[in-house]
């Protein structure tokens, strides 16, 4: 049987704190083959998103990693908004963040985030979560096409 063809996709990880985001850069660069983009800010990650300045030319993510605890615009607030948007609402969010309490749980799948993810806090447990994460989202769910504007 032959191996399914490797597909390359589009992350984009909204995230404030500087070792999680080079914890995922490491996990990308050295276990993924998939291009990641980075904002720090919930405004930003919007900006990123409906392709304002100074993002203009990005690509359209296949996939987000959506901290919740986020200066200028709250994770839950990013969420709502992509969900709310005919544009983005196909684009599956995986809530990643450091919260274990139920209320944030239950507020990110009441706004349709896709999964929930807590970070582990060893550099191991964060690596192998990033990497199940793309696991899941390249070779065992289908997604829609990136093409849509």
């Amino acid at each position: 049987m032959t191996q399914p063809e490797v597909r390359c996709i589009n992350v984009l990880l909204v995230e404030d704190d500087p070792g999680d985001v080079l914890m995922t850069r490491e996990a990308f660069e050295d276990y993924l083959h998939n291009r990641l983009d980075v904002v720090t800010d919930g405004a930003a990650g919007m900006a990123y998103l409906r392709k304002e300045p100074p993002y203009t030319d990005v690509p359209r993510p296949d996939l987000i990693l959506l901290d919740l605890n986020l200066p200028r615009r709250d994770g839950r607030q990013v969420l709502q908004e992509i969900k709310d948007d005919p544009d983005l609402r196909h684009i599956p969010v995986v809530v990643l963040t450091t919260s274990q309490a139920e209320e944030d749980v239950l507020r990110s799948y009441q706004l349709h985030a896709n999964a929930y993810v807590t970070k582990p806090v060893d550099f191991e447990g964060f690596i192998e979560a990033i990497k199940q994460i793309d696991h899941f989202f390249v070779s065992v769910v289908q997604l829609p096409s990136g093409g849509q504007a």
